[in-house]
C-alpha cells in the first residue's frame, strides 16, 4: 500500500455499512460517485440494520455480504478484487455496553481492525479509512478543544478500543509506510441512529410517552454533527487527506445533555416532567470537544446542517418512521434497556 495521490476511487469496501453513520456514509457516496463500485460488509448485530441500504442493494448499485470483520475468511471474500479502499466504520460503539463486557469491544473494534488492515495489504488496496471518535481525547475542559495531535486519554472500554485500533494503524505506518487516514468526530444526529443512542432514545421515548433518562445532573457536555456532514467529512479525507493523518470533525455545537432533551421535548410537544434522571454512567466524561482548523484548511471541510433546522429534520424523519424504530425497540434490545433505565438505576424525576 502506496501513499493515494488520486482524488478517486473506483472499488471501495464499506464496513458496517449497514449501521447509522456507514449507511449514510452509503447513501453519500452512492449519490456523489455515482462511477465508484460500492462492497458492503456488516454482521448485522444489534446495531446494523439491511433496510438501511436494503433499496440500494435490490437495485444493484452496492453488493453486500454479511460477514465479521474479526474474521479472517468474511474479510478475505468481502475484499473485491481491484479494491483502491476500505473505509471502515465497523464497531462496538455504545460505551454502557462496554462497561458491561469489554470483550466484544476488544475482539471488532481492534482485532478487527488489525484483521481488516492485514488483509487490505495483502490486496494491495491504496488506501485504509479508520472511523474513530472523539471520546478517544476523554474528557475536555473549557474552553479548550481537542487537536489532532492532544493525547490519547480514553477513559472508558469503548474508547480505549478504538484508541488502541488507531495506535495499531499508525504503527504500520510509520514501518511499512502503509497508506492509512484516521477521522475522529463529535457526537452525530440524524436518520437511522439506533435507539440506544441519546438523540433518538429520546424522541422515540417522547414519542411513546415514556420517561427519557438522563444521567446524573444532565451537565455532561457534547458537541453535536449532523451525519450528512461527517460523511461528508470521510469522503474529502479519503479523497484528499494526507496517509499517516488525523482529521477530526466536528460541528461547533456544544449541548449539555439535560438542555438537549428539554429542546426536544419542545420539538414534540411534550412535558418536561418525562425527564426521569438516572444513576450517572461510571467514569462518564463531562464534555468532548474537537479543533476543525485542520479538517477546514486541508481538506475544505466545513459543517454545513444547521443544528435547528437538522434536529427539526432528525425529530420528523423518527416520526415517519415508525414501523422502523419500533421493531428495533422489541425484544432482545429491550430486555437490555430495562436492565440499564429501572429499578435502582432511577432516582428522581422532573427537571
Amino acid at each position: 500500500m502506496t501513499e493515494a495521490k488520486n482524488n478517486g476511487y473506483s472499488s471501495i469496501l464499506v464496513t458496517g455499512g449497514a449501521g447509522f453513520i456507514g449507511s449514510n456514509f452509503v447513501r453519500l457516496l452512492a449519490t456523489e460517485r455515482p462511477d465508484a463500485r460500492i462492497h458492503v460488509i456488516d454482521a448485522l448485530t444489534y446495531a446494523g440494520n439491511l433496510s438501511n441500504i436494503e433499496d440500494l442493494v435490490k437495485s444493484g448499485r452496492i453488493t453486500f455480504r454479511r460477514g465479521d470483520i474479526a474474521n479472517s475468511e468474511d474479510v478475505r471474500l468481502a475484499v473485491p478484487e481491484n479494491c483502491d479502499a476500505v473505509v471502515n466504520f465497523a464497531a462496538e460503539s455504545h460505551v454502557d455496553r462496554s462497561l458491561q463486557d469489554a470483550s466484544a469491544f476488544l475482539r471488532t473494534n481492534i482485532q478487527g481492525t488489525q484483521v481488516l488492515i492485514h488483509q487490505a495489504m495483502q490486496s494491495h488496496v491504496k488506501r485504509f479509512v479508520q472511523v474513530s471518535t472523539d471520546e478517544v481525547y476523554g474528557s475536555i475542559d473549557a474552553p479548550d478543544s481537542a487537536t489532532e495531535t492532544s493525547p490519547l486519554l480514553p477513559s472508558n472500554p469503548y474508547s480505549a478500543s478504538k484508541a488502541g485500533a488507531d495506535l495499531l494503524l499508525y504503527s504500520l505506518h510509520h514501518t511499512h509506510g502503509t497508506d492509512i487516514v484516521v477521522t475522529r468526530c463529535t457526537n452525530n444526529y440524524g436518520p437511522y441512529q439506533f435507539p440506544e443512542k441519546l438523540i433518538p432514545l429520546m424522541i422515540t421515548n417522547a414519542l411513546e410517552e415514556r420517561p427519557l433518562p438522563v444521567y446524573g445532573d444532565g451537565q455532561n457536555i457534547r458537541d453535536w454533527i449532523h451525519v450528512e456532514d461527517h460523511c461528508r467529512g470521510i469522503l474529502a479525507a479519503l479523497e484528499q487527506g494526507r496517509s499517516g493523518q488525523v482529521y477530526n470533525f466536528g460541528g461547533r455545537c456544544e449541548w449539555t445533555n439535560l438542555d438537549l432533551v428539554k429542546k426536544l421535548l419542545d420539538l414534540l410537544n411534550r412535558p418536561h416532567s418525562l425527564i426521569t434522571f438516572v444513576k450517572d454512567r461510571l467514569g462518564h466524561d463531562r464534555r468532548y470537544s474537537l479543533a476543525i482548523e485542520k479538517s477546514r484548511e486541508e481538506l475544505g471541510w466545513s459543517p454545513r446542517v444547521e443544528f435547528e433546522s437538522g434536529l427539526e429534520r432528525t425529530v420528523i424523519w423518527y416520526k415517519s418512521q415508525k414501523s422502523w424504530w419500533r421493531s428495533i425497540k422489541s425484544g432482545e434490545y429491550m430486555a437490555y434497556y430495562d436492565a440499564m433505565y429501572s429499578g435502582d438505576h432511577a432516582i428522581h424525576s422532573g427537571a
